[in-house]
């Protein structure tokens, strides 16, 4: 799956009670060429299974630890003793993202201290390669329309500053979740399918000198604006979780629609850059490999996955 373009990982969910064993998930990738996997927290039996594989992992805490990270560097030693360092010979650890979509909201304070007392944890034993970030929804962006005029929530712009400063030092992009799907269905009026599913051929959005043909361009780009408004338009951007339903909303949701939007963002992905930022490769995960049966609401989140638990694929992708 390499390309001129960024990598393309899928994210291993296990919100369910009928997944293979990690082995056996583990050995889909490899033969699926898929090259990175995004894990929502460390799960022993998974990290164990990775060993020797080579696929790129990010490695996410807990929400409900991040005050402990913030306020304790010890809490922070301990949690890269526990999860990295027994490992560290034999996977191929990328990332550490501290926390997945907590900003906005109440534990958006403790982020900032986690990534910096992670960094740290990392770095005092010489594993300062692992990239310390954190995962951001889209709705952190106040303004996104058009792209050029996306901007950060007014109560979110202190922290995101942080944030961003901090992944600018330490080398890490910061990581976005990127969902023309949620766009599409909640806006059908507005939004055209071809234009979430990368198939219309003509610009849908002019934005001065940019032409956007796709949604997901326009949904990056407004984050790179945003970045720009808060003085970091050197802090590039990962999309951490992408994806399309396969069923649970019909008729927004279908198998075709789904096979569709993920075969086309891997193209798109592999290739290359966004209008306002062409020649950076967004590395990207698809969301997620299985179909997982416990998440809630029941519907559309329950049918995100590339493959049922079974281990046949929902479509053919790779």
């Amino acid at each position: 799956m390499a390309g001129a373009g960024g990598q393309i990982g899928v994210c291993y969910g296990t919100v369910a009670d009928n997944l293979p064993s990690p082995q056996e998930v583990l050995s889909l990738y490899k033969r699926n060429g898929i090259q990175m996997v995004r894990l929502f927290a460390p799960t022993p039996q998974i990290l164990e299974a990775l060993r020797g594989t080579g696929i790129l992992v990010s490695l996410g805490t807990l929400n409900e630890d991040l005050a402990s990270l913030s306020s304790s560097q010890d809490a922070a030693n301990s949690w890269v003793a526990t999860n990295i360092v027994p490992y560290k010979d034999d996977v191929k650890f990328g990332w550490v993202t501290a926390g997945n979509e907590v900003i906005p909201g109440p534990l958006s304070q403790y982020v900032p201290g986690a990534m910096t007392n992670l960094h740290n944890a990392l770095s005092n034993i010489g594993l300062d390669q692992i990239k310390v970030t954190t995962v951001v929804p889209a709705f952190v962006l106040g303004t996104s329309y058009p792209p050029s005029a996306g901007a950060f929530s007014p109560e979110v712009v202190e922290v995101m500053t942080q944030v961003s400063a901090l992944v600018k030092r330490y080398g890490a992009p910061l990581m976005i979740n990127v969902y023309p799907y949620f766009a599409y269905a909640e806006n059908p009026e507005y939004v055209s399918l071809e234009y979430a599913l990368f198939t219309s051929t003509t610009p849908v959005v002019v934005d001065g000198d940019l032409k956007y043909y796709n949604l997901f361009d326009a949904m990056v780009d407004s984050f790179n604006a945003a970045l720009e408004k808060i003085g970091m338009s050197d802090v590039n951007i990962a999309v951490s979780e992408s994806g399309w339903p396969s069923a649970g909303n019909e008729p927004y949701t279908s198998v075709d629609n789904a096979k569709a939007y993920n075969t086309n963002l891997v193209k798109h992905a592999s290739k290359g850059g966004t209008p306002r930022r062409p020649d950076h490769h967004y590395d990207t995960f698809l969301f997620s490999i299985f179909n997982e049966n416990l998440k809630q609401p029941a519907g559309v989140e329950q049918n995100f996955g590339l493959y049922y638990p079974n281990m046949n694929p929902v479509y053919p992708l790779f």
